[in-house]
């Protein structure tokens, strides 16, 4: 299962907008999206919406498909019970997992960006 490596696509805006010699106001202008989000996705403590995405993908010449990595596998469903699961509950548990790692991540990028802004 491939999963969205914010680190990548932060360093992929970063390479191609300097590569093209933009600065954030003028890839904001490009794409409508707002300088400040385009910091942030840059320092990964926002990940843009798929609109977003598509917008900085063109302008930067870059393919959506490479922003995804390969998710490793865990041993996760072994430590929840002490019997082998069935495909189903597996595919259930990993959802879940999945669910809960990507709201804990949105959780802790806006905490992060309260604070900042709190400064």
């Amino acid at each position: 299962m491939k999963k969205l490596s914010s680190s990548k696509l932060a360093d992929i805006i970063k390479l191609k907008r300097k590569v093209k010699k933009l600065t954030q106001k003028q890839l904001s202008d490009l794409t409508g999206i707002n300088r400040i989000m385009i910091g942030r996705i840059e320092r990964e403590e926002y990940i843009p919406s798929i609109n977003q995405f598509e917008s900085l993908a063109i302008a930067l010449d870059f393919n959506i498909t490479d922003m995804f990595v390969e998710k490793q596998a865990t041993n996760l469903y072994f430590a929840l019970q002490s019997e082998a699961l069935n495909k189903n509950e597996k595919d259930g548990l990993e959802k879940l997992f999945t669910m809960m790692l990507t709201l804990r991540q949105q959780i802790v990028l806006r905490s992060n960006a309260d604070e900042k802004t709190k400064r």
